[in-house]
């Protein structure tokens, strides 16, 4: 239990995917104009970071690794993410339009953020069990929403606001 609270701490605060790896700037930047914007984005990357970090990792170990094929956890990894994004697309699109007019061409571009590919090959790399996986995935997302978040109000103050 200790190791798993560690994981999380150090994925989402101590080693920030955004903040010390510069992982995910396109999206960081694009949408953190409005907090609300901001942190849907948020939102929306953790729940595509703990699913792929869910499926990745059974393909990897089961697929990948049985059959002697790592070599292909590029592509695999990719087309995971990228039919994740659509999915999740596909709901925003359906539950809130407003959303998703919002956060416009930045939702399907989830696809190409470097984050939740890197969040993949970490996990692979740093040899993390299922359950370590999944919460490494969701601790990486939180620290996206943390960030990015924490950005958004800076430029609203900045931009909005008064500084003194």
């Amino acid at each position: 239990m200790a190791e798993l609270i560690l994981i999380f701490i150090s994925a989402s605060l101590v080693n920030n995917f955004v903040l010390s790896y510069f992982l995910g700037i396109c999206p960081f930047v694009g949408v953190s104009n409005k907090t609300e914007n901001a942190l849907n984005m948020g939102m929306a990357s953790t729940f595509v970071m703990t699913i792929t970090a869910a499926v990745t990792w059974p393909i990897y170990h089961y697929v990948l690794l049985r059959f002697n094929v790592p070599f292909l956890q590029y592509v695999a990894f990719i087309i995971v993410i990228a039919s994740l994004v659509q999915l999740v697309e596909m709901y925003v699109r359906k539950a809130s339009p407003a959303l998703h007019r919002a956060l416009g061409i930045f939702l399907p571009l989830i696809t190409t953020n470097c984050a939740i590919l890197g969040l993949a090959l970490f996990m692979v790399l740093r040899d993390y069990g299922y359950l370590e996986s999944i919460i490494f995935g969701f601790a990486t997302g939180v620290g996206f929403t943390l960030a990015i978040v924490m950005m958004s109000g800076i430029r609203e103050v900045l931009g909005f606001g008064s500084v003194f």
